[in-house]
Parts: C-alpha cells; structure tokens; sequence
C-alpha cells in the first residue's frame, strides 16, 4: 500500500507518533528519587528523554518499513504440516457442484451479530487497521525470474509462428493506404499469446450467475482459432461473478417481481429520459437510490461502464485537473480522456504521493496556460479496486481533499452493498459523512443483481446532470424489469420489506470473505488486498499456470476467472475470486480444498508468510 516516500511528515505519521507517546512508557514527573543530587536527576532524565526519542525514530522508521507492498500484513501465521492436515480435515466437506445438494453452512460458536463487516476491533486508529489489514506480498525472486522467461519465450515463439503460418484470420481487401485499426504489437500479442489461452476467457453460460452456474461447453481444433460448442453443459460453483449479496437468482421476490413488471410494462421504453423513456419507476428509483445514500439527489443510468465514461466529460473540461489512482477502472480512464482534462497518476492508495501530486498541481498550476490556477482539480478513486481486492483509504482522502479545496469523486462499483454494515459502501465501512464525497459513484450489476448505475450528490449537481449529462440526454433509459430488480433489492437491503434478509445477507458475505481469505493464507497462497474485501486475487504470475488452473478448476467444476497481461504487470497474473453471501460454508470448503490439491500439483504455493496452526473458524 502506500509507502513513505517524502520529507513532509503525513497526518498518519503524527498520529502513530501521538499514539506511541499515549501507550509508551510514562515519563518521570521529577519528584524525590532516592538520594540524587538535582543535577544527576536533570542528567538522567535527558538521558531517559533522549531514549525515548530514539525508541520513537526506531518505531516509525519500522513502520515506514512495513508500510511497503510486501510487508503490510500483519497477521503472521504460523503452520506445521500437522497443524495444516488437521485444519483441512476439520473442512472436509460432502459438497459437490455435480450433485446439485445444497446444505446452508451455519456458524460455529458465532452470531451474525458477532461477524461485523465494519471496523471490528476498535483498538487501533483506522489507519494503522487499514495497514495491518491489507496484504501485497512480494514475488519470490525466483519465481519473478521464471516469468519473465516464460513470457519472453512465449513471445519468440509466437513471433516464429507468425514468420512460419499464415494466421487463420479473415483479411481484408482494398484497405490499400488505410490506417491500421490495431498497432502491430496488438494484433500480434491477441493472436500468437492470448490466443494459446484463449478458452480460460469469455466463457458462455446458459444459467444465471448464483452460487453455482452452468457452463456451455466449448472445444478447439486449432488451438484457439475457433470454437464449436459440444452440446453438453458442466454445473460448476461460481467463484467468478460479481453477485456479492446473492440477488442474481432466477427464483424468488426479486425474480417475481421483476417478471411481472415486464409482463406489465413490457422490456424497453427506447427513448432517452430526456424524451419518452422518463416514468414514475425511475423518479421513484431515484429517489430511493438518494435516501440509501442519505444524500440529496441521485441520477441513475442504463450502463454501469457508461456512468463513468461519458458523465465525466460533462464534469470536466480543458482547464481542470484529474488525479486518478494507478488502478483506476477503465471506464474511468476512458471518462477522463473523453473529458480533455490534464490527468495525473499517483500510486495505488499512497497518501504521500496523493499528497505531493495535488501539491505540485496547485503550486505549478497549469502549464500549458502559463501557469494559471486550474478550474477545479479532482481525485478519482475506487472504493474496491476490482483487480487488486484492496480497500480505498477514504477518510485520509477526505482529509486531503478539504485541505487542498479539491473534489473527490468516489466510484462505488464494487463496495456498494458489499461494505459497511448498512450495505452502503467505503463511506458506511469508514463510517464517514458521504456528504464530504462530492460525486457518489456506483452501479447496480453487482451487488444488486441488475445493470445500469447511477451518481449521487448534492441536488444542484444532479440538476446540472440532467441537462449536460450525454448519458442521460442521448442514451436510452433503464429497462423497468431491471430497474423492478434494482428496487426490490434495493429495499431488501434497506430493510423496507419488513423482513431482515438484507442485514442477514451483508452479515454472511462478509463472514465468508474473511473465512475464505483466512484460509487462503492457511494454505500458503499469496492473495492481494483487504482483509474484508469479497474481490480475492490469488496470485499466479506464470502465465501458462493462469490457463492451468483456471482448467484444472473447470474439470473440479469450479469455475473462476483468471486475468493477466495487459489487464495486470507482466508478473503478476492471477486468478481472481469473487465471494457471495449466496455461498455456503460447504461450498467453499469443498473450493478450498481443490484449490489446495492444485496448489501442490502446479505449485502455487509461494508465500513465505508463517502460517496460523490452527483452524479457522467460519
């Protein structure tokens, strides 16, 4: 996470030195000591001073240490081979995707009261929780060294390919003196690298995406040219969809309701808000998505990838500057392009660098005008950052964000409903004012089980919307069986039903989040991110494992999602899971335990971390 990396101490450092002054050892209040003379007491308190301004330095010079990527979990784990067969036979489970049984897991000696996706313990400042609960561990050197062989050696042998084999590509005719729709590096690496990998990608299913799916089945002749479907389908368990609190089901209120609206309503107005597609479902939607945020107005669209890319525009121009988080989604990438504005990049979740480049930004201004101020200068983050599972750092965003005067636009779409012990995201988890975030971004397709999203905030924001908004002026409105799907989950969450399945449901994801990443790390695996987030990447590197273990889990009927380059660094592939409150304690040990059998079978097991003797509790 953020590292230290700057002379200006950062309010955190104040903090954690404030801290060790309370909790450390109390100073001597200068009363009779004995039988020493004044001087040697003046002597021996400058020396007890001295060392404990010593001690002070050696502590935050250790926590700038263990503020760096590979060092910020601090949970050590200790782990024998007998202590490690022990906590997998205590799992072992009868749970079979094939076999269609489902047993609803139940806590052992646990509450839902006691499983709280909050800030759990209390004892610590939010900052220095945030680090300890956050793990980015580093590559082993060796493994490090194989990947970059083996994608190297990928890469020569697909450039002989190329040399050697016409690519059973169609070709056009007649674009003689027209510009390439893809550079050359592009159309060599889908082809001769991606495409060895191809079927582990895109995948069709032919079954809503719950706890478990249905896969259609699919073979190549030609190593990835082609594909024909075989006409048998595979039931798998669903580690790879972004479902968080179960609501993508083909059964239930939400499903009910949703099919009879579509019977009533029919399945798309055609129109844009602005013309014939405006009703009272949608001003209701609204309303409802601005009293769960407890902001003002909310503004809600068809397209989740569109509430980004094309309202951003709207809010920026020429003359303001962007500061975006390297990890940003790329429908944020593509808003700021479209939107003309100076973009700068500053290191995933690093405070000091955040800090420095806002600094920079005002002191220089804007170069390209000779240094005149900026319009507006805004922060763009994530709340769960979808690739690396990590947990934006909210309230220290706040806190730089009033003290420089800048806007801070939040994208919620994978921490609404799957955060905070209301369901409402990084600013119910912090448990911070969402009025101090200036633009609410999130979208419905996941933890809601629908499409579309939406932008909250101030009214006279969402007024400015409607008006200048391309994806509220041009594109057409939501579809009212998904917008009857968001309201019915939405007031699920919200309680307004009459019944406690939504608190039950936020309440059983995050218990699963941190059961399954506890274990996880039981095994020896290196797995990114926060402690608390459902988005769990399990490192690979290799990109030839990716292929292997997204396969192996296939035939185990788990099916996952892998990613790779370009999507992450070169040496840093992964498979990427994606936990539910839909998931049984069943199930996921019926996952873990053949994620450990492949874990030695191809050798994914690379963390160096100790490992915890005991069992874990679910």
């Amino acid at each position: 996470m953020g590292n230290f990396d700057g002379d200006t101490a950062t309010a955190f450092e104040e903090s954690y030195a404030t801290t060790n002054g309370a909790n450390g050892k109390l100073k001597q209040n200068g009363t009779a000591n004995g039988g020493s003379t004044p001087d040697q007491q003046k002597q021996r308190q400058q020396q007890q001073q001295a060392q404990e301004q010593q001690e002070e330095q050696e502590m935050l010079l250790n926590q700038r240490k263990f503020s760096a990527p590979a060092y910020t979990e601090i949970r050590t784990r200790r782990c024998t081979a007998k202590a490690a067969a022990e906590a997998k036979s205590s799992s072992s489970t009868n749970y079979h995707p094939d076999k269609g049984n489902i047993c609803n897991g139940k806590a052992s000696g646990r509450n839902d009261e006691g499983c709280k996706p909050n800030q759990a313990e209390g004892k610590l400042s939010p900052t220095l929780e945030h680090y300890q609960k956050t793990s980015f561990e580093e590559v082993p050197m060796h493994t490090a060294c194989l990947t970059y062989l083996g994608f190297y050696l990928l890469m020569i042998l697909g450039y002989i390919n190329q040399l050697l084999f016409v690519p059973k590509v169609a070709t056009e005719k007649g674009r003689e003196g027209y510009v390439a729709l893809y550079d050359a590096f592009e159309s060599f690496y889908s082809r001769y690298v991606y495409r060895r990998i191809k079927d582990c990608w895109n995948r069709p299913i032919c079954s809503v995406p719950g706890d478990e799916l249905t896969l259609k089945d699919r073979v190549t002749d030609d190593y990835g040219w082609s594909f024909k479907f075989t006409g048998t389908e595979t039931r798998c368990l669903n580690l790879g969809s972004y479902n968080y609190l179960g609501f993508a089901a083909a059964t239930g209120r939400c499903a009910d309701e949703a099919e009879e609206m579509a019977r009533s309503n029919g399945l798309a107005y055609c129109s844009s808000r602005c013309e014939l597609g405006n009703n009272e479902q949608l001003l209701e939607l609204e309303k409802l998505t601005a009293r769960y945020f407890n902001v003002e107005d909310a503004i809600v669209f068809g397209m989740g990838f569109a509430t980004n890319a094309l309202n951003l525009p709207s809010l920026l121009g020429p003359n303001s500057l962007v500061i975006s988080d390297e990890k940003n989604h790329a429908s944020i990438i593509l808003g700021l392009r479209l939107s003309g504005a100076t973009i700068k990049v500053f290191k995933h979740n690093n405070m000091r660098d955040l800090e420095r480049v806002l600094r920079e930004g005002i002191c220089y201004g804007n170069q390209k005008k000779g240094g005149k101020p900026w319009d507006k200068i805004m922060v763009v983050v994530e709340g769960i950052f979808s690739m690396e599972g990590s947990i934006v750092r909210l309230p220290e965003v706040i806190a730089l964000k009033k003290k420089y005067k800048a806007y801070l636009y939040l994208d919620e779409a994978h921490s609404v409903g799957a955060m905070g012990s209301h369901g409402r995201g990084v600013t119910d988890y912090f448990n911070v004012d969402p009025n101090d975030v200036d633009i609410l971004m999130g979208t419905f397709t996941k933890s809601f089980g629908s499409a579309g999203g939406y932008l909250a905030g101030s009214k006279r924001l969402i007024d400015f919307l409607r008006t200048n908004s391309h994806a509220h002026v041009y594109a057409s409105s939501i579809s009212p069986p998904i917008a009857q799907q968001i309201l019915t989950s939405m007031k699920t969450i919200m309680g307004e039903d009459g019944t406690d399945t939504g608190r039950r449901k936020i309440m059983q994801l995050a218990r699963n989040t941190r059961y399954f990443r506890r274990r996880l790390a039981q095994l020896g695996v290196i797995t990114y991110g926060h402690e608390d987030s459902p988005v769990v990447p399990m490192l690979v590197y290799l990109f030839s494992k990716i292929g292997a273990v997204v396969r192996t889990l296939t035939t185990r009927h788990i099916a996952v999602v892998g990613a790779g380059f370009p999507a992450t660094p070169i040496m840093e592939g992964r498979i990427r899971y994606c936990l539910s409150a839909a998931h049984t304690k069943e199930q996921l040990d019926y996952a873990l335990d053949m994620i450990d059998q492949i874990g030695d079978d191809l050798g994914l097991k690379y963390s160096r971390k100790p490992r915890d003797p005991n069992p874990i509790e679910y």
